[in-house]
């Protein structure tokens, strides 16, 4: 089934070839989006300063049955949120970048000192397996920073950063295998169908995600995080400061469970990249 577009984009694509008093309805659709999703024919007409007939042609210009189906595709295009169709008050990027930063830090801190963190720490570190699920932006990637930082401490953990693959391999888990899951929003079907059946194989379930989400509600341990999304749309979402904070706090406890084992393989690891790479010893280790 082939998405809708998004019929902001189409009036913008189609605008040039419309007629004078079309693109007066188009100008007006932008300036004041949700007027136009909740106002008469007449009425749009009259703000626009042409006839009903020039919005009925507009709405069929650009794709629509109707005024009607046009108001309809524009209730949907508002439903995102009007960050999204208008411009916000500029920002400093530079300087917002490490105050979101910072902001979104602070308060996961405190959810966390609530969390399970002992027990997640426990379920992994006497898994027979480790596999990290993530689909998406920021989950992908962290799927793979999970596994790149235990790995290096001796777990056996492998990522997948993939829709499909997590089902598949959920499918063949152990009692004795754990599953982390990564989703900000605990939504993604993809992710919580992955849990469910992982679960229905007896492996345990440790989700970093939204509290009272449905992935949260599927899993054995949730490591909550929340990010509390501005209206400076361009900034990435703050999100992943939150989850790779999760990602630190239990790469942290797990080589500190294990001090001489983890102490030995980073040795290990360091005198293998200072051969590799050279520099002085003061180099982060992996990158």
């Amino acid at each position: 089934m082939s998405q809708e577009i998004d019929i902001l984009s189409r009036i913008t694509t189609d605008f040039a070839a419309l007629r004078d008093a079309e693109k007066k309805v188009a100008e007006l659709i932008f300036a004041d989006i949700e007027f136009v999703t909740e106002a008469s024919i007449s009425d749009i007409a009259q703000r626009a300063g042409v006839s009903d007939a020039s919005v009925t042609r507009f709405a069929r210009a650009i794709g629509c049955t109707n005024v009607r189906d046009l108001k309809t595709r524009l209730t949907r295009a508002l439903a995102a949120g009007r960050r999204f169709i208008q411009e916000a008050t500029p920002e400093d990027s530079s300087s917002v970048v490490y105050d979101i930063a910072t902001q979104t830090l602070a308060l996961n801190r405190d959810l966390l000192a609530q969390a399970d963190v002992a027990g997640a720490v426990e379920q992994l570190d006497k898994a027979r397996q480790i596999l990290v699920f993530g689909a998406g932006g920021g989950s992908s990637i962290l799927s793979q920073e999970l596994q790149f930082r235990l790995v290096r401490l001796g777990y056996a953990i492998c990522a997948y950063p993939q829709a499909l693959l997590p089902r598949m391999v959920a499918s063949t888990l152990e009692p004795d295998d754990v599953v982390v899951v990564l989703s900000v929003t605990g939504y993604t079907p993809e992710m919580v169908e992955s849990a469910q059946i992982a679960k229905q194989y007896g492996a345990k379930v440790i989700a970093i995600t939204a509290m009272n989400s449905p992935l949260a509600e599927t899993s054995d341990i949730v490591l909550p995080v929340t990010s509390r999304e501005t209206d400076f749309i361009y900034h990435p979402s703050a999100s992943r400061y939150a989850m790779l904070a999760v990602i630190d706090v239990l790469a942290l406890e797990l080589a500190m469970r294990h001090r001489e084992r983890s102490r030995t393989k980073l040795r290990r690891l360091k005198l293998s990249l200072d051969d590799h790479r050279g520099g002085d010893n003061r180099q982060p280790l992996g990158d």
